[in-house]
């Protein structure tokens, strides 16, 4: 039995995907079904995308409560580069992430140069964001887009959705950049304790500004692909993402103090709210009771991420006692 814990504990998450897919496989009619399944992963490649940001600002201890509506922004103005400029789709990419990191680097400026703290500065450019996409957009639909931007979010290559390549090569690079670069050791060092890595010489406020661009450039790629996917931009959309992609990080095993996760955990907890979601709706059960669930999960997994914190922090206590 002890043997297993460690694995237990290394898995967590994986099993708990897994448990959900077979509960929803054995109860609810059509789930385990190709395409549905395929549906999942499409439904849910917007919220691992922006929890892939999201992972880079919560393992620097910081966290991005602007995503939500950097994704409403974002996809507003890859609309009116469709619809109202008639740029190609590789220029609506480019402005749809150059917005995205623009708004985020102004985050990061905000909270490594202004002192102000991660939650008052992304807070404030939530309510910024979403204001400045009622402007845009006029609190109305943007819609007649390009062919070849529609197919972003609509399309299919090799009977598996776009949305899922792109958020497929957003993780193997986010997976790279956090696990095989400087950079990488320099976020997970950041948010182990900020402190010691001035001292060694890293430099703290550009890494802040780096690590909340990157957030904001993801925020504007989901942007895109949620606009293609809708045909529409919508001045409503992302409300209430920032909490979605918190809670599939911190449901995929990342520290809200900072220091210790991954990418890959943040996708999978992702999929355990998208798996949630769509079997949910499949057995009937009413929004406001699927709303409520949703809720009781990120608050059980903030208390496991307390909770676990509190026992590292006691074993350390431990070890250290003569």
């Amino acid at each position: 039995m002890n043997d297993l814990r460690p694995f237990l504990r290394r898995n967590s998450v994986l099993l708990i995907f897994l448990g959900l897919v077979l509960f929803f496989g054995l109860t609810v009619e059509n789930f385990l079904t190709v395409p549905n399944l395929l549906n999942v992963v499409r439904q849910t490649s917007i919220v691992a995308i922006v929890s892939v940001g999201m992972t880079f600002a919560i393992l620097t201890a910081g966290i991005d409560l602007s995503v939500g509506s950097l994704v409403a922004l974002t996809g507003a103005m890859a609309a009116l580069a469709s619809a109202r400029w008639g740029l190609p789709l590789p220029a609506v990419f480019l402005v749809a992430l150059a917005s995205g990191g623009l708004a985020g680097a102004l985050n990061g400026l905000l909270v490594a140069y202004g002192g102000l703290p991660p939650f008052v500065a992304t807070l404030a450019m939530l309510a910024a964001g979403r204001g400045a996409t009622l402007v845009i957009t006029d609190a109305r639909p943007i819609a007649g887009l390009s062919g070849p931007f529609r197919t972003v979010g609509t399309g299919s290559m090799l009977g598996v959705p776009n949305p899922v390549w792109i958020l497929a090569a957003v993780a193997f690079l986010a997976w790279l950049v956090l696990g095989h670069t400087r950079f990488g050791r320099h976020v997970y060092a950041l948010g182990g304790h900020e402190e010691t890595t001035r001292l060694a010489g890293i430099e703290v406020n550009r890494l802040k500004v780096a690590v909340y661009s990157i957030s904001g450039a993801l925020a504007g790629l989901a942007g895109l692909i949620l606009t293609a996917r809708l045909n529409s931009a919508q001045p409503t959309a992302g409300v209430a993402l920032e909490l979605e992609a918190i809670a599939a990080v911190v449901l995929g095993g990342t520290s809200l103090a900072g220091g210790s996760g991954s990418v890959l955990g943040s996708i999978v907890g992702a999929l355990i709210m998208g798996v949630l979601s769509n079997g949910l709706n499949l057995a009937g059960v009413p929004s406001y009771y699927q709303q409520v669930i949703q809720g009781s999960v990120i608050v059980a997994a903030v208390v496991l991420d307390s909770l676990t914190r509190r026992r590292e922090r006691a074993v350390s206590t431990e070890i250290l006692r003569p």
